[in-house]
């Protein structure tokens, strides 16, 4: 409490010091004659300090740059988008239903699927939002150093931030340093989490622009305290809705002894040297590239004493789960543009994986070995094209020689019509195995150890959009799915409903594979409606599931609509956007969260109900920071909250929630 009220006043102190330095800095440029009738005295000479006079960059000058060399620059304008961000993932998640606590995970109210998938994952998807990837690195170019401070208030004796400092120590030479911390007690026994996300990289050029270099570290370590969720009578309380409830940690949970981390480390390096160089004479390039990239994580499940909602173990107490994966990628490239031809790129990728576990073990039902490894090699190419309002874009990828089979394929095709209007659409199919964590598990429970010989997936996804910059956009996605991958339950045949002390549970999780099609529709719309200082922005999303619907489950349809004010203050020292946010999903049987392999679980016997929740939010732009003011669920005040996230998992209550991206140019 006493850091909550101590931020608060150094934010207060901030506002009021940055305002005053407005209106003095305003003070100042206003005529003699005018300032002596406001009565402004001139300031002496021993009050005149040096004046630098130097003309500062402009933002554009602050490039931000992607992996695929896609470039942007720095943003420190105050939206409703950037709003929709401010979260602990720092992405929009209208597709997302967050569980009570920061970093304790989202409940998937649509699905979403990775573009180039032609190897396994890892597994332990519920982590998998809170992990930075390869594309979500960038690299920057910056004339002067920039630092990015991101803060936000979290649950009970913890908070969010992200730091992040960059600079060009030559011009063709810069680094980059960050780390994000999430740290939460939480509001319900034993949901402590504690993340941390150190990020580092380097950009160069060499001085004839031949030589391009780009490389990045990543280590990241998630930690979940986990519960199991509330018992059956602590649901019943919640539900109740009486005062006596009203302090969550009086709930009881299933247990309170178990915590899961996932550890991930990556190196990746990208480096080419142009053979030909464009210029105006030639307009052609060629040049011959290398990435590599190392991945090690490392999954980790421990539990003092053994819960009977997994059912039998090998050790009553102390249990200890340890995965560990390895994975070593090297892609040697060739690639050239011309003015005509476009671009094109030819590609080979050599990969070597190791997971599994330090021992065997012989079961009734076979043996479960202690490791997958190999080696896959794959080919491929890409092609570029830009030609009167055409843009195309295709990358396809195939497997080659190696134990997992895949391949993936990707085209993106748009038109801009005029500078409001664009349409286009894309193409994304692809092969790839199972999940590791689903092929290969050991635990000392006994019910989560397996080992399958998985089909091949198969997706493929065809979306049409329309993009109008006034009317809005508008996208439609088809989605087809073979031998779908998934968790779920199992009867235990131990169990006996009849029994007043059950001591087992009904249900297990196992992996499963669904044979038959599944079939989807999506369909996104998304607007913004002005009218003079008050704007609506809405999106609505609608799907229906047309087969596979027993292993496939999203919400029918999901609407977003915020209603705020925006308008310049103080003589335009301060931008501010207030108003509400409005989000609501229809009822659905969403997938479990399962803690022992930090996955979700498919079950068809809960329905999560459908509910809507309201934030106020208060926002404003000083300079170059952005200060974030937001009561979170708000109706939960005057009415009681029984809403879920997942079965066993209530949703947050109402909470006062407050920070701020400040943004230095040096």
């Amino acid at each position: 409490m006493i850091r909550t009220v101590y931020i608060s006043i150094c934010i207060v102190f901030f506002i009021s010091e940055t305002l005053t330095g407005q209106v003095l800095g305003a003070a100042r440029e206003i005529s003699g004659e005018r300032r002596g009738e406001l009565g402004i005295n001139e300031p002496s000479e021993n009050m005149q300090g040096v004046i630098d006079k130097r003309e500062k960059p402009p933002v554009t000058d602050y490039k931000i740059i992607s992996v695929r060399n896609d470039t942007s620059y720095v943003d420190t304008t105050l939206t409703i988008y950037k709003h929709y961000k401010y979260n602990s993932i720092r992405k929009d998640d209208v597709e997302l239903l967050p569980f009570a606590n920061v970093g304790q995970g989202y409940t998937r109210l649509a699905h979403q699927f990775s573009e180039r998938k032609h190897l396994p994952g890892f597994g332990t998807e519920a982590r998998e939002n809170y992990l930075y990837k390869v594309d979500d690195i960038h690299y920057y170019n910056v004339p002067t150093p920039l630092t990015e401070l991101f803060f936000k208030t979290t649950f009970e004796q913890g908070q969010n931030l992200d730091a992040f400092f960059t600079s060009n120590i030559a011009p063709n030479i810069n680094f980059s340093l960050a780390y994000k911390s999430i740290s939460s007690l939480g509001k319900y026994q034993h949901t402590r989490t504690r993340h941390g996300n150190f990020r580092t990289t380097v950009n160069y050029q060499s001085k004839n622009n031949r030589y391009d270099l780009k490389t990045h570290f990543v280590s990241q370590s998630l930690t979940n305290q986990e519960n199991g969720g509330l018992t059956t009578l602590s649901t019943a309380q919640y539900l109740l809705g009486s005062k006596e409830y009203k302090d969550r940690s009086v709930l009881d949970v299933n247990y309170n002894d178990a915590e899961n981390r996932l550890l991930s480390k990556r190196f990746f390096l990208k480096h080419d040297f142009k053979l030909i160089q464009s210029d105006s004479i030639s307009q052609q390039r060629l040049k011959v590239g290398h990435k590599l990239s190392f991945t090690d994580k490392e999954f980790r499940f421990t539990q003092a004493r053994a819960s009977l909602l997994y059912g039998d173990t090998y050790e009553d107490t102390d249990l200890f789960d340890e995965t560990e994966f390895q994975n070593l990628s090297n892609t040697l490239y060739l690639d050239y543009t011309q003015k005509t031809l476009g671009n094109i790129q030819f590609f080979a990728t050599h990969t070597n994986y190791r997971y599994g576990y330090h021992r065997k073990l012989q079961l009734d039902t076979g043996i479960i070995p202690n490791y997958l490894k190999g080696d896959v090699i794959n080919v491929g190419g890409v092609y570029k094209k830009h030609l009167k309002g055409i843009a195309l874009n295709t990358e396809a990828a195939y497997n080659v020689s190696g134990d997992y089979k895949g391949y993936y394929l990707l085209a993106d095709a748009n038109y801009t019509v005029d500078s409001l209007f664009t349409l286009g659409a894309k193409i994304n199919m692809n092969a790839h195995e199972a999940s590791y964590t689903k092929q290969l598990y050991q635990s000392d429970y006994v019910n989560y150890n397996w080992y399958n010989d998985f089909k091949s997936e198969k997706e493929q996804h065809i979306e049409a959009y329309i993009k109008h910059n006034t009317i809005g956009s508008l996208s439609a996605q088809v989605s087809q799915l073979k031998d779908y991958t998934y968790f779920g339950y199992v009867e235990n045949p131990a169990y006996n409903p009849n029994a007043q002390d059950n001591l087992e549970p009904a249900f297990f999780a196992k992996p499963f594979q669904y044979h038959k099609n599944i079939k989807a529709l999506k369909l996104k719309f998304n607007n913004k409606l002005n009218y003079a200082k008050f704007s609506l922005e809405n999106t609505l999303l609608y799907q229906n599931v047309l087969e596979g619907e027993e292993v496939y489950k999203v919400s029918d349809f999901i609407t977003r609509n915020s209603l705020y004010y925006s308008d310049y203050w103080f003589d335009k020292a301060l931008y501010l956007q207030t108003g509400v946010t409005f989000k609501y999903f229809t009822s659905f049987y969403a997938d479990n969260y399962d803690a022992v392999i930090a996955d979700y679980v498919v079950q068809n016997n809960t329905e999560l109900e459908g509910f809507y929740t309201a934030d106020l939010f208060f926002n404003a732009k000083v300079r170059q920071t952005r200060i974030y003011f937001t009561l979170e669920n708000f109706p939960t005040i005057f009415t009681n909250n029984g809403n879920f996230t997942a079965q066993g998992q209530p949703y947050r209550d109402f909470v006062i929630r407050f920070g701020l991206v400040w943004n230095f140019f040096l």
